[in-house]
């Protein structure tokens, strides 16, 4: 979609939505809207012009019907009276046709402003990666991508259609002026003042729903912990302490969202009441004027119309007001998740990349993953691999993991390159990565940059291509959330696949063959160095099937390298290396 362009020009637009979001402007909520609204000011715009179009149509319809009854109908003129009805038929076809652009304006509108709010929300937090979760609640992230998105879309459909209102306003009111200046003076004073009467049931609307969002995030909160948890809790029996716990939140919400419709009944009853006494003023005071020969019939009918859409001009305005206050509500929990800083921020004078093939190394233990070959990271402690890998990709930062120029021996620390590099040249791939909804075709290839040959090694490589055999339309069947329709063992092999497609320069895996049975060890071990041949891997494990097929192997005890070699050399003379691999091995083989 191009900006410039607009939903008048066909389909084409839409099958290219959406466009590069563009940077947002996070420093409030109200410069956050204001930048969602330059980003589309030529669809805004567009919708504003048909609108007030559409309701200048209404205006004139109904001054033309006054300027009929004041005519010469009466006297039976059949030219007069063939006159009028084109003229009332031309406007009324007007209106029919343009209700068509001005449903296409603001739908596009809704999907402009919601899905570039997605874009920018997705890409910072992907940017934010494990910062997200760890300084927001995983409802608070939730909400964000699901309701707030809404109602800033529902913001900016009827936002598009305000300023054709205002459009409307001035019309109406220039007529009236012309007929009955004190008649249209007293009108245009009220529309006004009925806008102005609004103003504390919508202060009062915003601080309600900001608290039914606070609410609803902690709800979202808790009953994602009750899902993930939920073997665990009834393990200990205490599925029906979180259970009551949910229910008392959940009560909660019910009572936060009963006010917020109390005043949304309020706000809609007073946009309904006082648009509708301003009407019946307007009967009366134009039937006495009428009476007296101030107004003509014909006048006050065409004033009684001006009235109608005056007060349905009313109407859009405050329900855009209300609108404006969910999606400020909105906007400020968007603006919250875009103005957080990462963990690990860029540094501000990056480092020279290291050039040519690099050795990893992690100074606080002594790994040292050697450039171009295949290194197996034996942990004594499980919790050692954890901390060690997460060193490694730039995760943790207490203590600096360097790449080292091979070449010439140029240590260069990961904190001092920017994150986007380091997570181009390594990367970490444990059991905790989920598989994503979509075609698994898509899932194994992310970019579609491999071609089919290249996509069959790798799933071969991963001993996943049963997986594919078996599943109902091959590498086209949709996945659902996180691959739940398959194993544990089965999901396993296909991140394998999905980390082996991605051929980075260096590739830890923790743990990539924990959950599948021996047979599919075997082959991942074998297969695995030479899908990996030319680049850099760091194998953390204890399986001796998969350190077998190493170039090279570490033993880590209390966090530092103790001991290192061929897995053989290890196995015959390091006692403790030996117990740690054999204690894993009889684990395997226990029921």
């Amino acid at each position: 979609m191009a900006d410039a362009g607009g939903p008048w020009l066909g389909s084409e637009t839409v099958r290219v939505f959406p466009e590069p979001p563009g940077v947002p402007d996070h420093r409030s909520a109200d410069r956050f809207l204001l930048w969602l609204a330059r980003r589309q000011r030529g669809t805004l715009a567009w919708a504003s012009l048909v609108m007030g179009a559409f309701t200048t149509c209404g205006v004139l319809t109904s001054a033309a019907l006054g300027a009929a009854l004041d005519s010469d109908l009466t006297d039976g003129d059949t030219g007069a009276l063939l006159a009028w009805v084109g003229v009332l038929t031309a406007l009324v076809l007007a209106s029919v046709a343009l209700l068509h652009f001005l449903h296409r304006a603001q739908a596009f509108s809704w999907y402009a402003s919601a899905y570039r709010t997605v874009q920018a929300v997705t890409g910072r937090s992907v940017d934010l990666g494990p910062t997200l979760t760890r300084r927001l609640p995983s409802g608070e992230v939730v909400a964000v991508g699901t309701d707030d998105i809404d109602r800033i879309g529902d913001f900016y459909e009827m936002s598009a259609v305000a300023p054709g209102a205002v459009v409307s306003v001035a019309v109406t009111g220039a007529l009236m002026l012309t007929s009955h200046v004190t008649f249209g003076l007293a009108v245009l004073v009220a529309a006004p003042l009925i806008m102005l009467s609004t103003v504390p049931l919508l202060g009062a609307l915003s601080r309600r729903e900001q608290h039914q969002r606070d609410r609803q995030a902690e709800l979202t909160t808790i009953a994602g912990d009750l899902v993930a948890g939920l073997r665990v809790l009834r393990g200990v029996g205490g599925e029906h302490t979180f259970g009551r716990r949910y229910r008392e939140e959940s009560q909660r919400v019910r009572a936060a969202g009963v006010r917020v419709g109390w005043a949304d009944a309020a706000l809609q009853a007073v946009r309904e009441l006082l648009p509708g006494l301003l009407l019946v003023g307007i009967v009366w005071y134009g039937a006495r004027l009428a009476l007296t020969g101030e107004l003509t019939v014909g006048q006050l009918v065409a004033f009684y119309g001006y009235t109608a859409i005056l007060g349905t001009d009313v109407r859009y305005l405050s329900h855009t007001a209300s609108l404006y206050i969910s999606a400020r509500v909105a906007a400020r929990r968007v603006v919250g998740v875009l103005s957080l800083t990462h963990d690990h921020p860029d540094p501000a004078a990056p480092a020279r990349e290291p050039e040519g093939p690099c050795d990893l190394r992690d100074p606080a233990s002594g790994v040292t993953v050697t450039a171009e070959r295949t290194v197996g990271v034996v942990c004594a402690a499980p919790s050692d691999a954890t901390v060690i890998a997460e060193r490694l990709g730039r995760y943790r930062e207490e203590e600096d993991a360097e790449l080292v120029e091979r070449s010439t021996g140029r240590a260069v620390r990961l904190r001092d390159l920017p994150r986007r590099t380091v997570r181009h040249r390594v990367l970490v791939a444990t059991n905790d990565a989920h598989l994503l909804s979509g075609r698994l075709r898509d899932e194994l290839s992310p970019d579609g940059g491999l071609s089919e040959e290249r996509l069959a090694r790798v799933i071969d490589a991963a001993h996943a291509d049963d997986i594919v055999r078996q599943s109902s339309r091959g590498l086209d069947t949709v996945l659902t959330e996180r691959g739940r329709e398959y194993s544990g063992g089965q999901q396993q092999r296909l991140r394998l696949a999905r980390a082996l497609g991605l051929d980075p320069e260096i590739l830890v895996l923790v743990d990539p063959a924990s959950a599948v049975d021996a047979h599919s060890e075997a082959a991942i071990a074998k297969k695995l160095p030479a899908a990996r041949a030319g680049r850099t891997t760091a194998l953390f494990t204890t399986s001796p099937l998969l350190l077998a097929h190493t170039d090279h192997v570490v033993f880590v005890q209390e966090g530092r390298v103790t001991a290192q070699g061929t897995h053989a050399e290890l196995l015959a003379d390091v006692p403790d290396y030996a117990a740690t691999v054999l204690r894993s091995l009889t684990a395997e083989e226990t029921p």
